[in-house]
């Protein structure tokens, strides 16, 4: 099983380095930026809609991102493929599917 765990380690380092470079890309840097608007008001809310996408959706990939981190951390503690709640193993489907689940399916 170690090969698997080493399999999935690197899928999951991968990951981290996608999600991690988009949040970064959608939050310059983690920070939002302020947005300089013109006279415009219709171009003003066309803008304040576009940043509140890219704000939620930098949301969603950093809780993704979280979600691969406690993985790997699973991962190094031994705990991977076990659910976080009841501790039973997590379907090895599912973990395939999904490489940072922490729960199994009747706790997801």
């Amino acid at each position: 099983m170690t090969g698997t765990h080493d399999d999935t380690r690197a899928t999951l380092e991968q990951e981290r380095t996608q999600l991690a470079r988009r949040v970064d890309e959608l939050t310059a840097g983690g920070q939002v930026d302020d947005l300089e608007f013109d006279a415009d008001f219709a171009d003003r809310g066309q803008v304040a809609g576009e940043q509140g996408e890219n704000l939620t959706l930098a949301d969603s990939l950093q809780n993704q991102l979280n979600l691969v981190e406690k993985a790997l951390t699973r991962i190094d503690d031994g705990t991977y493929g076990t659910c976080e709640i009841c501790g039973k193993d997590i379907n090895p489907e599912r973990l395939e599917a999904m490489p940072a689940a922490g729960l199994c399916i009747d706790h997801a």
